[in-house]
């Protein structure tokens, strides 16, 4: 699986989501989203569920670490970078 990054940590509403948003629409079945955020993005998540994209949100130490995938066949938690 190849890993899409994108740190949101210092960007300002709504450049995450539409950031975030244009790396899913350009996915792959083999690669997936890596997003690390200051805050859990509820919309995207929303829309990850809706299209019925695998997806992982954790909190680790204030960092929030979301995952996204077109193929739900993948393990995330196994790809989580902690």
């Amino acid at each position: 699986m190849k890993k899409i990054e994108l740190d949101a940590r210092d960007l300002e509403h709504p450049v995450p989501l539409q950031l975030a948003l244009n790396h899913l629409q350009q996915m792959r079945e083999s690669e997936f989203l890596y997003m690390v955020h200051r805050k859990n993005p509820i919309p995207l998540l929303e829309v990850a569920k809706v299209k019925n994209y695998s997806y992982l949100s954790k909190e680790i130490d204030g960092v929030w670490h979301i995952l996204i995938s077109k193929n739900r066949d993948i393990n995330l938690e196994e790809l989580l970078d902690v």
